[in-house]
Order: C-alpha cells, then structure tokens, then sequence
C-alpha cells in the first residue's frame, strides 16, 4: 500500500468515529440530565415520605389510645370530674361579695368542700347528686359522651352567668318566680345586663371554648367515640337507655317536689346531707347550700291544706256573711281609714327586757315607750319567733293573715309564697294608687325578697341602702351610733318623717328599723345598763351579759328615738295614727331559753296604737280587748282604735280577735330557723293571756277558724273566688 492510501485510509477512519463520538458525547449529557432529574424526583419525594411520617406520627399518637376504647371506670372518673366543674360553676354565679354588713360568713370558695370535713356537712354531694341526674339524664339522651358533656357544662356556664348578673344588680338568687318573668317579659331581659357585662360573657365563651377543645381531644383518643352502650341487641339498648332516663328523672322530679314538705323522705335526705335553709337572704342560702338545691327547695312548697268544703259557693256564701257583718259594724262607726295616714312600724327586735324570766336590770330600757302605752290602745304582741322570723310578722301585719293556719312546711312566705301569688291583697292597698304606699328600711333592699315583693303589694317606694339597684330609693338619711354596724331608729325616723310631712295625701307608711339587729357586740360608749341573773347560783355567763346589757342600751335609744318620732307627728297638720311594735325578742336570753317554760314570755314582744292630735278623738282612744294580740289583727284594731269603717274582711277579723286575741304558730326558744315551722300546736291567747286549746272551742270560735282557713285558702293557694266579690274593699 502506498503512503497515499495509508493517509486516506486514516481520514476515512477518523471521519467514521466523529459522529460516534458525538453520539457518546450525546449519550453521557443525556445519562448526566436524566441523574439531574432523578435526584429532583427522589428530594420531592423524600419531601412528601417525610410530611406522611409526622402525619402517620401524629395519627399514631391518637392511635396509642384510639385504638383502646375508654374503660368504663375512666367514664366514671371523668364523670365526677365534669359534674363536680358544673357544681363549681353555679357556685361562682353566686360567690359574688356584698358590701353589706354580714349576718354570718357564708362558706363559699373552697371553704364549700372543706366544711365536708370540718364540719360534717355534705351539702356539696347534694348538689353533685341532683346535678349528676340531669348529667345521666343528658347521657342516655345522646349516648354519646362528647356530645353530652359540653351542653351539660355550657347549661351550667349559661345559668352561673344569669346568677352573677342577678347577684350584680339586685343581690338575688335566681328564683322559680323569675321564670314567670322570662315568660312575661322577655323583650327587657338586656336591661337586666350590669355594666361590664360583655367581659363576663367573652371570658364565658372562653371558658366554654376551652371545654369544647378538651372535649375534642379527648373524642379523638377515645377509641369508643363516646358510645356508652354498645349492646348487639338493640333492644336491650334502648330499654337500659330508657331506664337510665326515665329512674333519674323521677328521683329528681320527686326530689324537687318533696324537698319543702316537713317530714318528707326528701326533706329528711336534704338535711342528712347538711341543708341548712337560710330564707332570709337567697344569696346567702344559695352560697352556703348551693343554688340547685336552694332552687328546688322553693319549687313546690306545701302552703296549706284545702278544707274539705272550699267551693266558689261556699266562698259567695262567706263573703255575703261578713259583708252583712261589716254592715252591722260600720252602723257605728263615722270615719274612714284612709282619711288619715297609717304608720305600721316594726321595731326590730324590740321587746322590755325587764319582762325576761329570771333576769334582773338596773334601770327602764324603754320608759318613754312605757308611757305612751298607758295612754292609748297598746299591749302584748305574741311573736311566732325568737331571735328571728321578722319576715313572717311583717306578712301578718301586712296582709292580716296568720301563720297559724300555713302548713308547717311554709316556713317564709317572702319566699315561697308571695312571688308565685296572682293575687296578694294587703293593707297598704286600701289607700289606692301605689303613689300612696311607701317603706323605708335601712338595709339591703334584697333581704326576704323585699324589693320584689313590695312592688307586687303595691308600694311605690321602697326606701334603702342599696335602693332599686339604678340609684334611686336610696334612704335619705344613714347615721350610725357609735361603733353600732347599724342604721340608727332616729335617722330611719327622720327619713319618713320628711316623706310624710312633704305632701298633704294620707298614706300608708311602712316602717322596719334595723338599729337594735343582732349581734350585740359592746357597740355604744358610755352604755350604764347592767344585767345579771336573779338567781346567784345561775350567773350570767360573760357572752350573754355584755349582749344583753348592749341590747338594753339600744332599747333606751328606740325608745327615745320613738317618742321624737311621734312628737313630730303630732305637729302634723294630718291625721296620723301609727302601729308599732317589736317584731320579736333578741336571741340573746340563753339562761332563759334553757328552761321550756319560759317559751310564752319569750314570745311577748311590745305594741301601741297610736294617733296625733289632728286626729280628733281618736287621740288617746284605749279599745277593749287590746292587751294581747297578734299582728294579723292590727289592722282590724287600728280601724276600730281610729273609729273607721270596716270591709268584710275587716269585718272577719273583728269578730275572729274578739275570741282569740293572739295566735301564732307553735313556739320555741330557739332562733327562729327557716327549716321549718317548729312542731307542736299552734298557740292561742284569750283576752287574758292564757293559752286555750282548739278541743276547748266554743261552735262559734271553731267556725270563726274554720272560716279563717277558707279566706286564707282561697288568697294564697285557692282560686281567688273572693277577689272579685268586694271582700276586701273599704265602704
């Protein structure tokens, strides 16, 4: 081969292996791209491995407990737990603080579980109890845990917030009467917020928040989703759900039905587990026994029996009866009642405590009083309490009916009667117009439902401390005596008094002082009043004598304060005539309570019936029959005393005081509680003092009673066939 065809022979090798380099060259970029897009697609994906392993971790966290359903002993548990939050809640809707002067230390806070053991009582099981009912009840409604639980605790939540509203503005639990109120006037519920109310609704939806996220969590770890009963046989199923409704329902219902009766198996658990009903304030009952069970309590008091005759005709025939009577009276008499301005002044706790058994002072705590009483209509007032009870006098005074014929288990007519009555019929009324009725006392406006029920009795004012709760009806004047926590008789005189002597129109004035209130604690300076036993081998201990001798010092400025008053009047250019009395003894007595024989005379309290000079003749007018008496029957004396006309129903208790002077329910020397009426027979006084027995009776008492309960009846339990038949209307 020549050198030629070696060179050629080489170009034309070169030349053949260009495009295969360029072929190899295009494979290896190729090769290198797709490795680039590979470790692209492997990062994503390792991206997307990584975010399903923390959701897979995530899920497996619930998994460790969803996977396992609820054992039932942590529904147990959690049961408790979520029903002792609800009894917490509807606590905190009444822990609200006063400002007030406090009668005793209600035990809220922790203090309402710690008192299981240091005092006994289990109150708080009481309400855990009732509340676990509607709990169970909600339960077996749904058989789904998570969905029961928070419409359980958002209902507690929801109720605790009405509570503390209700607490704000007027110092009041919430009662079964405020649901007539939702029914009748529920276009005005936002006038009833108190400021600021929107923060303690945004911290309640917060709360409740947090309840539905606890509740959510605890959904989703729970392997069984909150399914309580899980039977094959469905069936079976539904009848145990049944049951579990249907037996708690009853338990409750029956409960809350019963709980007021005196001797009920109801009553008897109540007060086994520690209720201690305290009617006087609805705050202070509902923070010391909690709010369900003060609520139920209230539900369906028994008021009294029904005679066996009640009848719409048998009301016609009574009511034709004494308005004949009425007739006959009012033959002889020439004035009218409501041409002069009435005063009824209950004098807290007044009461001669010269009068104690065994007790000796060392000088007159009320000769002032003492004077007046020789010279008009006055005597002794059978009280139904001792150290307490004023509500019930009040409601007799003004209402002229008697505790006497209430069943026993009535034990505070402010609160269990009054605001569920359509019709309440008092002596204020007489007058007309509410602008013509007005009170004053000097303390919180929310003690025994005062503030509800004077509107309902008609009065147009309601003077007091705290007022209406939007700055008016604010006693005008507030002095105290010495270190005394108390309003004093002079300033709380001198509030009316200015009322009174402003216009020209006869009133009814209500008075309740607050001045001689327990406790009696040293209060005055410069207090000269001893007292000591009259039996040396029984001394006085240290407590009770600085009490009395306190006591007899407030006395001596009732009785000063109470002669000024009525020097006052007597300048009036109006006729006035005042009913005053003390409403019962001070609790203070305990050498004399301790003996049971003592009971009538520690139920004897002070009254007069007195009239101004511009009154005419009834000025030092003195009536029969008037040495003892009950305050039922003041307003029959006051129109007898003043000369004045009677109504049938005046009429009635006429002729019922002229055969019974005083009666009052069964008696004892303790203070007053509002468990109950105490057991017993009722008390009845003739014109002497002595107690008479019902057996004893002549026909015409008996029926006079008997009628008495049938007036009674048809006022506060009956169908009110005497409201349209002019019983209690004045000629």
């Amino acid at each position: 081969m020549t050198t030629r065809d070696t060179a050629r022979s080489q170009s034309a090798s070169q030349a053949a292996q260009a495009p295969h380099a360029a072929s190899v060259a295009g494979t290896v970029g190729a090769t290198s791209a797709n490795a680039t897009a590979a470790d692209d697609d492997i990062e994503i994906l390792d991206i997307a491995r990584k975010e399903d392993t923390d959701e897979r971790r995530g899920r497996r966290w619930f998994k460790r407990f969803s996977g396992r359903p609820f054992p039932g002993w942590l529904y147990a548990f959690l049961f408790i737990l979520f029903d002792l939050a609800a009894v917490a809640t509807l606590q905190w809707g009444v822990s609200l603080k006063s400002t007030r002067v406090k009668l005793s230390s209600p035990t809220v806070g922790w203090g309402f579980v710690t008192k299981m053991w240091t005092d006994g009582n289990f109150v708080l099981v009481l309400n855990a109890l009732l509340l676990g009912l509607i709990y169970l009840i909600l339960l077996m409604l749904t058989n789904r845990f998570w969905i029961a639980t928070p419409v359980f605790l958002a209902a507690a939540i929801i109720v605790a917030v009405i509570e503390h509203f209700k607490v704000q503005i007027r110092y009041e639990a919430v009662l079964p009467s405020d649901l007539n109120f939702l029914k009748a006037d529920k276009s005005n519920l936002l006038s009833f917020m108190p400021p600021g109310a929107h923060w303690t609704i945004i911290g309640a939806c917060a709360v409740f928040v947090g309840v539905l996220i606890v509740c959510f969590l605890l959904y989703r770890m729970d392997g069984r989703s909150g399914r309580l009963l899980r039977f094959d046989n469905v069936g079976l199923n539904v009848t145990v759900r049944l049951l579990l409704i249907l037996l708690p329902g009853m338990f409750f219902t029956l409960y809350s039905m019963q709980v007021s009766t005196v001797g009920s198996w109801a009553k008897t658990f109540a007060t086994v587990m520690g209720d201690k009903p305290s009617m006087w304030d609805s705050v202070y009952d509902a923070q010391r026994n909690g709010p369900l069970v003060s609520f139920t309590r209230q539900l369906n008091p028994r008021i009294m029996e029904k005679p066996a005759n009640y009848s719409e005709a048998t009301m016609k025939k009574l009511a034709a009866k004494y308005a004949k009577e009425a007739t006959t009276i009012n033959e002889s008499r020439s004035a009218n009642m409501t041409d002069s301005t009435v005063i009824y002044v209950l004098s807290e706790s007044f009461s001669d405590p010269s009068r104690v058994p065994g007790l000796k002072v060392n000088k007159d705590s009320m000769p002032n009083i003492r004077k007046i009483k020789s010279g008009t209509t006055s005597g002794l007032m059978l009280s139904s309490g001792y150290g307490g009870g004023t509500a019930n006098l009040e409601y007799m005074g003004l209402t002229g009916m008697s505790m006497a014929n209430f069943d026993s288990s009535l034990s505070s007519p402010y609160q269990q009667l009054v605001p569920s009555e359509h019709w309440v019929p008092t002596i204020n009324q007489m007058w007309g117009a509410a602008k013509f009725s007005e009170a004053f006392h000097p303390y919180e406006s929310s003690m025994y439902s005062r503030a509800t029920n004077y509107v309902k009795f008609g009065f147009s004012h309601f003077y007091t401390l705290t007022g209406d709760g939007e700055g008016n009806d604010i006693i005008k004047y507030q002095d105290k005596i010495d270190e005394s926590p108390y309003v004093s008789d002079e300033a709380t005189y001198k509030s009316a008094l200015e009322e009174i002597a402003k216009t020209d129109d006869n009133q009814f004035i209500q008075i309740i002082t607050m001045q001689n209130h327990m406790p009696y604690n040293d209060w005055y300076k410069d207090n000269d009043f001893t007292a000591e036993s009259t039996d040396p081998s029984q001394p006085l201990e240290k407590d009770e004598t600085k009490s009395i001798e306190t006591y007899q010092k407030g006395a001596s400025l009732t009785d000063e304060a109470t002669a000024a008053f009525l020097e006052e009047l007597d300048k009036l250019d109006k006729p006035v005539t005042v009913v005053f009395y003390g409403d019962h003894l001070p609790g203070i007595y305990e050498t004399a309570s301790a003996d049971t024989n003592n009971s009538l005379a520690l139920h004897l309290t002070d009254y007069f019936i007195w009239s101004n000079k511009a009154s005419g003749s009834s000025q030092g007018e003195k009536i029969d029959n008037s040495a003892y008496s009950s305050p039922n029957f003041f307003v029959a004396q006051a129109a007898e005393h003043m000369d004045a006309k009677v109504s049938p129903y005046l009429a009635f208790l006429t002729e019922m005081h002229e055969k019974i002077s005083a009666m009052e329910p069964p008696v004892v020397n303790t203070i007053q509680g509002w468990d109950r009426i105490p057991e017993g027979q009722n008390i009845y006084l003739d014109s002497d003092g002595n107690p008479m027995a019902e057996s004893d009776f002549d026909d015409e008492t008996k029926q006079l009673l008997a009628d008495y309960k049938l007036i009674q009846y048809d006022i506060t339990a009956g169908k009110n066939y005497l409201k349209d038949s002019g019983f209690m209307d004045l000629p």
